[in-house]
């Protein structure tokens, strides 16, 4: 146990000292390690370059330069090419071999610490769904090609999916990809919105359309961006996450070389709801910190802040408000330690069935956890926590930032009724299997 007084609601229970069964030493290892260079180099000046809507370039850099981007991708990672390019770990705190998805949520718990979602989303929202696809589904020349510079930082990516018309109905993706009469390149028109890194990006792995209309006509293509010839890009002012640098993309008769496809051509919706999974998880994982920075900052104020002749942690409807919060964080961390140990125990491609509609609601239920507890945090403030400056400036800035956790990576409704609705075709496949065939005497 531990001795030192830990502010209520302020740390996972495993950081609080007590028991827990998923932490091993490589994990608690790893913890440190991230909690001392993500303070230095991240958490101490967060709120002031996510005012100034931007982190300075060094910062990218820094975290580059250190591996620090890549714990963002998913787990396990792809350590034959870390080795060629000559990472062998990360930190000295974990070999790439070792690093598995309890890594992946220490990290991005350690991320959000901030409190806020778009310092550690400028940084890792790229890398962590860009290049995901290229190293699934990418042959060898296409990994050749943009792996090295995008693993190791030197180049930037993001992904590319969301359309002004085409939001979570990714099956309605309006942007082509039409081949030339000599079949050597694609020319894409379209527009994309809501395009997290996009403004900082070379590359983008974007869903297009190269069939017809509906799933089957969807297909992934490494299109370049930055500076290209038809791409024109513009920042969009959104109301939370923003450094993060959210990205309207319009692309006017762009030309990009057929060995860009991931993949085969009429697999892209495959591709896209897969690496869905990822996405949604670690969005869980740093909301959950971000509700547990509001509750934890609420807690510390109503302990000191005196109202009616006494702290307001005395009155017993703070208390409730409290408790009624700290039960959902609570009970949503474990849902999330126990998600992810489940990634770790199982094979991918049981995983994807078993957890991808159980993935869509972890995620959605920690946005409505946000949203709760930043409100708590608010509301407990009071005039401080409506305020842009001073006590409660980062509590009034995590409450802006909740839609931004609701609805990008798959709006929270939707995400509620795709979970419900792969649990029940699990299920009617599973009864489906056990059925005795037609014509079978045997029991």
């Amino acid at each position: 146990m531990s001795s030192s007084a830990i502010v209520p609601f302020s740390e996972p229970p495993y950081l609080a000292g007590l028991p827990s069964p998923y932490y091993k030493p490589t994990h608690l290892r790893w913890q440190k390690a991230c909690r001392e260079f993500i303070s230095k180099n991240l958490l101490e000046n967060a709120l002031e370059w996510d005012t100034a809507e931007i982190l300075p370039e060094s910062v990218f850099e820094t975290f580059a330069k250190a591996g620090m981007l890549l714990p963002s991708l998913p787990a396990p990672l792809p350590v034959e090419w870390l080795k060629r390019l000559g990472i062998h770990d990360i930190l000295g705190a974990v070999k790439v071999e070792e690093f598995d998805y309890i890594h992946t949520l220490i990290y991005c718990d350690e991320m959000a610490r901030t409190g806020l979602a778009g310092p550690s989303g400028s940084l890792t929202t790229g890398i962590s769904f860009g290049v995901p696809p290229i190293v699934k589904y990418g042959n060898k020349q296409l990994q050749e090609r943009f792996l090295p510079e995008l693993l190791t930082g030197k180049k930037r990516t993001c992904i590319a999916i969301t359309e002004p018309g085409a939001g979570s109905d990714v099956a309605n993706i309006s942007t082509t990809a039409t081949k030339t009469a000599d079949g050597k390149h694609y020319i894409v028109n379209g527009s994309k919105k809501w395009i997290t890194n996009g403004i900082w990006a070379e590359y983008s792995s974007m869903a297009v359309r190269t069939g017809g209309p509906g799933p089957s006509g969807l297909s992934m293509l490494v299109v370049p961006l930055k500076g290209y010839p038809g791409v024109n890009m513009r920042r969009l002012k959104v109301g939370g996450q923003v450094s993060a640098g959210t990205t309207f993309i319009e692309l006017d008769d762009v030309k990009v070389p057929v060995e860009n496809l991931i993949g085969e051509e009429g697999m892209g919706m495959r591709y896209i709801m897969t690496n869905f999974n990822h996405e949604r998880l670690t969005i869980a994982i740093g909301a959950t910190r971000q509700a547990r920075v509001a509750l934890a900052a609420a807690m510390e104020y109503v302990l000191k802040r005196e109202a009616f002749g006494k702290t307001l942690v005395e009155q017993p409807v703070v208390r409730h408000r409290l408790a009624k919060c700290g039960a959902m964080l609570e009970s949503q961390w474990a849902w999330v330690e126990q998600f992810v140990y489940q990634m770790t125990q199982l094979p991918k491609e049981i995983a994807d069935i078993e957890l991808g509609g159980l993935t869509a609601m972890v995620k959605a239920q920690s946005g409505i956890v946000l949203n709760e507890c930043a409100q708590c945090a608010v509301l407990l403030f009071g005039g401080n926590g409506y305020t842009k400056s001073g006590q409660g400036e980062l509590v009034e800035r995590i409450y802006r930032e909740a839609p931004g956790i609701r609805i990008p990576g798959g709006s929270e409704d939707v995400m509620l009724d795709l979970g419900v609705r792969q649990l029940v075709k699990n299920f009617k496949n599973k009864t489906k299997a056990m059925e005795r065939p037609k014509g079978s005497s045997k029991l």
